[in-house]
C-alpha cells in the first residue's frame, strides 16, 4: 500500500501535468487567435496579444525583410503587408512548448499562409510555409507573445487555378 507521502507526491505531480496542460492548450490558443485574426485581416485585434515591447523578425528565404519593436510598428508593418491581399488563410501545425518557469516559455510552431491578391486581371496566390520560433511571457494571467522570429521557409507564387 503507497504511503501518505507517496500519495501526497503523486498527487502534486499530477496537478503540475494538469497545470502545464492547461497552460500549452493557452499557448495553443494565442497562436490560433493570432492566425484567425490575421485570416479576418483583423490587425488591430491582433496587437493586444504581443507584449507592449514586442519584438518581430520576419525572414523569407534566409533573409531578413522586417525587423519590428513595439506594438505600433508590429501593426503598421503587419496592416501594410497584407494591404493587397483581398483572402488570407493560416493552417497551424505543430507547436512544441517548453516551459522556462511559470510566467516564461518558449516555442516553435509551423503555419501555412496563403494568400490571394488580384495582379494584371489574374488571381495570384502565393503560398509560404513558416516556422515560428516564439517566447511567451505571461502577464496579469495571460499569455503574450514577447518575441516572434518568422522563418518563411518556403515561398511559391502562382496564378490561381492553373494547373500544370
Amino acid at each position: 500500500m503507497p504511503s501518505l507521502k507517496a500519495n501526497q507526491q503523486y498527487k502534486e505531480q499530477l496537478m503540475t501535468n494538469i497545470e502545464q496542460l492547461i497552460e500549452r492548450q493557452a499557448l495553443k490558443d494565442l497562436v490560433d487567435t493570432f492566425s484567425n485574426l490575421a485570416d479576418e485581416k483583423n490587425v488591430a485585434a491582433q496587437m493586444p496579444l504581443f507584449t507592449e515591447d514586442a519584438i518581430v523578425n520576419t525572414y523569407i528565404g534566409g533573409e531578413l525583410v522586417f525587423e519590428m519593436a513595439g506594438r505600433a510598428q508590429i501593426e503598421q508593418v503587419f496592416s501594410d503587408y497584407l494591404a493587397p491581399f483581398h483572402a488570407v488563410y493560416h493552417l497551424n501545425g505543430q507547436h512544441t512548448v517548453t516551459f522556462q518557469d511559470e510566467t516564461n516559455a518558449t516555442a516553435i510552431n509551423y503555419c501555412q499562409v496563403a494568400l490571394v491578391s488580384k495582379q494584371d486581371g489574374k488571381e495570384m496566390l502565393l503560398s509560404h510555409y513558416v516556422r515560428y520560433n516564439d517566447t511567451y511571457t505571461k502577464i496579469d494571467g495571460k499569455w503574450l507573445i514577447a518575441k516572434r522570429i518568422a522563418n518563411f521557409m518556403i515561398s511559391e507564387n502562382r496564378e490561381l487555378g492553373v494547373t500544370a
